[in-house]
């Protein structure tokens, strides 16, 4: 065989047909979804409502109606979801509200939870 009909066979070679019958499909890698986290306020008796409503406004981006809701949940049922993002953005989140509660000299505590 000389060097010609190895040119000819070459996959990089776009001049090459392929024999009738025969379909080259290429695989696509399975991309999965990243896990998600939710961050979650726990309630205390000590944080004032206008401040949980501030941090859900400020840190989740809520609106005042929608951080009231959270609010109330957080403070009759213990706990309440802020949010849902992957792993990275919830550790960060969790970080910023617990340090700005500290800031401001409030128990407030903030966690991250495998959804």
């Amino acid at each position: 065989m000389n060097t010609e009909d190895w040119r000819l066979m070459s996959p990089d070679n776009p001049d090459e047909s392929h024999q009738p019958g025969i379909s080259i499909q290429e695989a696509r890698p399975k991309v999965e979804e990243p896990p998600k986290y939710q961050v979650v306020l726990l309630n205390d008796d000590y944080t004032p409502m206008d401040f949980v409503v501030e941090v859900l406004e400020r840190f989740f981006a809520m609106s005042r109606p929608q951080a009231t809701r959270v609010m109330l949940q957080v403070h009759l049922e213990g706990r309440g979801v802020a949010g849902v993002y992957t792993a990275e953005i919830a550790e960060t989140k969790v970080a910023l509200v617990n340090d700005y509660a500290r800031a401001n000299e409030y128990p407030l505590m903030t966690v991250m939870e495998k959804v």
